[in-house]
């Protein structure tokens, strides 16, 4: 989810939940401990440079049970964001720590945002050796040609 797809998000909506990828809510006295943007420098294993940006949100839980965070707050701290730090419309990363930090994707199902996995790839599979999967056939699928037929002797 980009930037400009949350904020259209927040304006139609009365309260703001995250939803875990094992269904779990995020508590709902959570806050939104910073907005920024991140930049990922690197050289993947196959020696090309590469540039990442995303839009980052911390969230965390607070022991503070009065407060939480409405929708036109989310929005004026991205705004803000978006005009102190110079953010574009990038993907969204959100970080969140249950037993240690996680980096989570975001999407939206109309009631929630879920915090979607992430997951690791090699950039330079190409480059590396890594071996390009296999096609899956079933042996129905596959006619031989040197092959004798059922009932015919020549087996």
């Amino acid at each position: 989810m980009k930037l400009s797809q949350i904020k259209k998000q927040l304006t139609q909506l009365d309260r703001i939940a995250f939803q875990l990828p094992n269904g779990d809510l995020v508590p709902s006295h959570f806050h939104v401990t910073e907005v920024g943007k991140i930049t990922k420098h690197f050289i993947d294993c196959g020696g090309t440079v590469r540039n990442e940006e995303v839009a980052n949100f911390q969230l965390w839980n607070a022991d503070d049970y009065d407060h939480r965070l409405h929708p036109e707050k989310l929005l004026n701290i991205i705004e803000l964001s978006e005009r102190i730090l110079g953010i574009e419309d990038l993907e969204i990363e959100v970080e969140y720590q249950a037993e240690t930090i996680g980096k989570f994707g975001l999407d939206f199902d109309g009631n929630n945002f879920l915090l979607t996995t992430k997951q690791t790839d090699c950039l330079a599979k190409d480059q590396c050796g890594i071996p390009t999967e296999k096609p899956k056939m079933k042996l129905s699928e596959i006619q031989a040609t040197n092959s004798c037929a059922p009932g015919s002797g020549c087996c």
